[in-house]
């Protein structure tokens, strides 16, 4: 029980974190070069979709266990 609500937790920061992430070099870091942004920005994406992968798979576990 409690690591499955610490998993949803992790899974719940991790995907914050990213949306953040790219949302901060999006609008706030103009001292770096463009390519070095469009990098940053797809790092924030493969963090949010780690998130999306493992909330699907968290989700298709719980329906298989009932």
């Amino acid at each position: 029980m409690w690591q499955r609500g610490l998993n949803w937790a992790a899974i719940i920061l991790v995907g914050v974190f990213g949306v953040l992430w790219a949302g901060v070099v999006i609008y706030a870091d103009h001292g770096s070069t463009f390519w070095m942004r469009v990098v940053q920005v797809v790092f924030g994406g493969a963090l949010l979709g780690w998130a999306v992968q493992r909330a699907v798979w968290m989700v298709m576990q719980g329906v298989s266990d009932r």
